[in-house]
């Protein structure tokens, strides 16, 4: 097994290749939350890479998805874990292929959370598979956005609270987490058409989805109302701003914000 120092290593390394709206913010976290956060968030990472993928069949992705929530309920497994994605080695990215390292690299402590949340979202991305993806109504929509991101929310309301006691609105933390992904559905409309998932409720506008977008990120402002930790505000804030402002892009035919935008945003927070 390799050393943890290695293993936090790779860890940010692979973050800068899966997120650029999640490392900046990541990478800005005290030693403590950075190795915490980060290893949570590609364990996530690794199980939406399964869900998201172009080439594996809907029933390869359940299967997959649903072991590998088996797994996460009990001492991880790597053996079996490894046995499980061996026939798909070639097709998954290697951040799937290394749940193991970063089970391995999230504190004692707080890897039991980290590991149901990752658990219930690859039962929920499971199930959602098998219904092909159609979203129906804004409750089907509320129901998916929770599994692939509000999940994402309360779990990183665990790691504060283990953190340091700061304690957050579980419900808020979910609207946070929706209001992110539907800014990618937004942004992903005509791609998602071509691969042939509908992720926007029947007889829904994109007007629809833009103020649904937008209720939910509100959502998040009042989330952190509850946080006075100023390293977790700084977190929180960048993924907010950045979908906001690719809000506005996008509002205005842009399909996404600069590097140059991005930037900007980053430096007027770490000045706050």
């Amino acid at each position: 097994m390799r050393q943890n120092a290695s293993l936090q290593k790779d860890a940010m390394h692979m973050l800068k290749l899966t997120s650029r709206t999640f490392y900046i913010p990541i990478s800005l976290l005290k030693p403590q939350l950075k190795k915490t956060v980060g290893s949570a968030y590609l364990c996530m990472r690794a199980v939406d890479e399964i869900e998201d993928h172009e080439e594996l069949d809907s029933v390869t992705k359940q299967h997959l998805l649903r072991s590998t929530s088996q797994l996460l309920q009990h001492d991880f497994d790597s053996g079996s874990y490894q046995q499980l994605i061996e026939p798909y080695t070639n097709q998954l990215p290697e951040v799937t292929l290394r749940l193991g390292d970063w089970i391995n690299v999230c504190p004692s402590d707080i890897v039991e959370k980290v590991k149901q949340s990752t658990s219930i979202m690859a039962d929920g991305m499971a199930d959602w598979a098998e219904k092909g993806w159609m979203i129906k109504n804004k409750d089907d929509l509320d129901d998916y956005t929770y599994y692939v991101a509000g999940l994402v929310g309360v779990m990183l309301s665990d790691i504060w609270e283990w953190y340091d006691g700061t304690t957050t609105d579980r419900d808020l933390a979910i609207g946070y987490g929706r209001g992110l992904q539907a800014v990618n559905i937004l942004r992903n409309q005509d791609e998602d058409k071509e691969r042939g998932v509908h992720f926007v409720p029947d007889g829904w506008s994109r007007e629809d989805l833009f103020n649904y977008t937008e209720k939910n990120l509100a959502l998040a402002d009042e989330y952190m109302k509850d946080i006075t930790t100023r390293n977790i505000l700084l977190f929180c804030r960048i993924p907010l701003a950045l979908a906001k402002q690719t809000i506005k892009a996008l509002q205005q035919g842009r399909e996404k914000i600069s590097r140059g935008e991005v930037e900007t945003i980053v430096k007027k927070i770490k000045e706050k």
